[in-house]
C-alpha cells in the first residue's frame, strides 16, 4: 500500500465556480447540490412559506432530514426486548455530549416506570442510623455537576473471535457520555454514618431484575454519584428514573438504575452479576472477578461503515476516546494499519473518566485505507491492538474487549469492518 498523504497537502482542496455562481464541489468535482431551484441565486422554497409556530413542537424533535438518527438494536443478540441493548448512533454525533434521546439501553427486565412521588432510597446495614430518602430529599442535597462516560462491560463484546458486526453504533455503540446532576454518594453516607469495619455497598434497583451489585466503599467514597438529571433534564426512564447510581470510569452493569437501596457490610454480597455474569472467561478456563475499571479506549466513527467517504480530497477523520482511569491526553491516528501513527488533534473539553473528541485532516487521492485509532490516558496506558489482548486474554470472554479497531476505506468510499495481522 502506498503511503497516504500528510496533513500538509490539504490547502490542494478545489473549488469549482458554475455559471449561476459560486458552487463549493469535492475534489471530483461534482456540486454538492441536489436540487437546482433552491440553490443561490433563487429564492428556496423554505424561504417562501411560513413555518410552524411556536408551541407547535413542544418539546422539540430533530429535523425530519435527520430521521435516520436513531438508537438501533440487533435482534438476534439477546433473546427478549426486555434483557436487551440499544446502540448510540456514534457515526451520526459530533462533539462529546451524547443526546439523551440517543444514549444506548441496557435493560435486564424492561424499563421501569416509578411514579416519583412513590419513590425512595434507602440506606441500611453497617450504618449508625438506617435512612430513607424521597426524592425531594435528595434534590435538598448540595448538588454537583459532572460529565462522565458510561460503557457497558460488552460493548465490542462481539469482536473477540474477529471482525463481526459491520458499523461503530454496533461494535462500540454502547457507550455514551453526558452531564450528571446530583448528590455526592459520599454525603448521603456520611448522613448515615459508617460503621467500623464496613467496606462495601451493595446497589440495588428497583426494575423487575432487581439489579444489584456490590461497589467497594472507597469507590463509593470517591466520586459515586446518586444522579437524577442527565443533560440537564431528569432522567429519561430508560437511563433510571427518577434517580440512578453514577460509578465513574467503572463498567455501566454497577451504575444501577432506579436505585432503590444501598446496603453497607464488610464483604462483597458475590451477586449473580458478578458471578456467573460480568467476569472474565480466560483462554484457560478461569474467570476473571471483578474488572471494574473501563480501560483506554477509542473509535473512528467517521468515514466509518455507517458514515463512508462521499469525496474524494479534504477529509476529516473523527472519533471518540475515552478512559475509566483518567483523562485522555493523546489520541494516534493510522491510515496504514498501525504501520505509521499520526497526532490526532483533541478539540473541545478534557475532563477525568470523560469523552474526548479527536479529529485529523488529510487529503484523500482515493487510495485503499486502513484506518486506525488508538487512546493514551494520563496513566501512560496506551490501546491495546486486538492480537496482543488476545494473547492475554484469550477469546472466551464478551466483556472488557478494548482492543484497536480497523476500518477498511475502500476506493468508492464504502467502509469495511476488519482486522489486520
Amino acid at each position: 500500500m502506498s503511503q497516504p498523504p500528510d496533513q500538509g497537502s490539504t490547502s490542494r482542496r478545489k473549488f469549482v465556480v458554475g455559471a449561476a455562481g459560486l458552487v463549493v464541489a469535492g475534489a471530483s468535482g461534482k456540486a454538492i447540490a441536489d436540487n437546482p431551484k433552491n440553490q443561490p441565486p433563487n429564492v428556496p422554497e423554505w424561504t417562501r412559506t411560513l413555518g410552524d409556530g411556536v408551541g407547535v413542537r413542544a418539546y422539540g424533535t430533530p429535523s425530519k432530514f435527520e430521521k435516520q438518527v436513531i438508537r438501533r438494536t440487533v435482534p438476534w443478540l439477546t433473546a427478549t426486548p426486555e434483557s436487551s441493548v440499544s446502540f448510540t448512533p456514534l457515526h451520526e454525533l459530533d462533539g462529546i455530549i451524547t443526546p439523551n434521546g440517543l444514549c444506548f439501553e441496557r435493560h435486564h427486565s424492561g424499563i421501569a416506570e416509578i411514579d416519583p412521588a412513590d419513590y425512595r432510597l434507602m440506606i441500611h446495614g453497617m450504618v449508625d442510623k438506617p435512612l430513607i430518602f424521597t426524592l425531594d430529599e435528595l434534590k435538598r442535597f448540595p448538588r454537583a455537576n459532572r460529565i462522565y462516560f458510561l460503557e457497558c462491560a460488552a460493548n465490542s463484546g462481539m469482536e473477540w473471535r474477529g471482525a463481526q458486526l459491520n458499523g461503530c453504533q454496533y461494535t462500540h455503540g454502547m457507550v455514551h457520555c453526558v452531564q450528571y446532576t446530583g448528590v455526592p454518594l459520599k454525603t448521603l453516607l456520611n448522613e448515615a454514618g459508617l460503621k467500623s469495619g464496613a467496606k462495601w455497598i451493595m446497589a440495588e434497583g428497583g426494575d423487575a431484575a432487581a439489579m444489584n451489585r456490590s461497589i467497594p466503599l472507597a469507590k463509593a467514597l470517591d466520586d459515586c454519584l446518586i444522579a437524577y438529571r442527565m443533560n440537564g433534564e431528569m432522567l429519561r426512564p430508560e437511563n433510571g428514573y427518577p434517580a440512578r447510581l453514577v460509578v465513574p470510569g467503572w463498567q455501566g452493569n454497577m451504575w444501577i438504575k432506579w436505585l432503590r437501596r444501598l446496603k453497607v457490610g464488610d464483604q462483597p454480597w458475590f451477586t449473580r452479576e458478578e458471578t456467573s455474569k460480568y467476569t472474565d472467561l480466560m483462554e484457560n478456563g478461569k474467570a476473571r472477578q471483578f474488572t471494574w475499571v473501563m480501560d483506554a479506549k477509542s473509535i473512528i466513527t467517521s468515514p466509518s461503515p455507517q458514515a463512508p467517504a462521499k469525496s474524494k480530497g479534504l477529509t476529516v477523520i473523527s472519533g471518540l476516546a475515552w478512559s475509566g482511569r483518567g483523562k485522555v491526553v493523546r489520541v494516534d491516528v493510522a491510515l496504514d494499519g498501525g504501520r505509521n501513527w499520526r497526532t490526532a488533534r483533541i478539540d473541545g473539553p478534557v475532563y477525568d473518566k470523560a469523552c474526548v473528541r479527536f479529529y485529523y485532516e488529510f487529503d484523500w487521492s482515493g487510495e485503499a485505507l486502513l484506518l486506525q485509532s488508538r487512546a493514551i490516558d494520563e496513566t501512560g496506558y496506551v490501546q491495546p491492538n486486538k492480537d496482543d489482548l488476545r494473547k492475554i486474554r484469550g477469546v472466551n470472554s464478551i466483556y472488557h474487549n478494548n482492543g484497536i479497531q480497523t476500518w477498511h476505506l475502500k476506493p468508492d468510499g464504502e467502509v469495511e469492518n476488519v482486522e489486520v495481522g
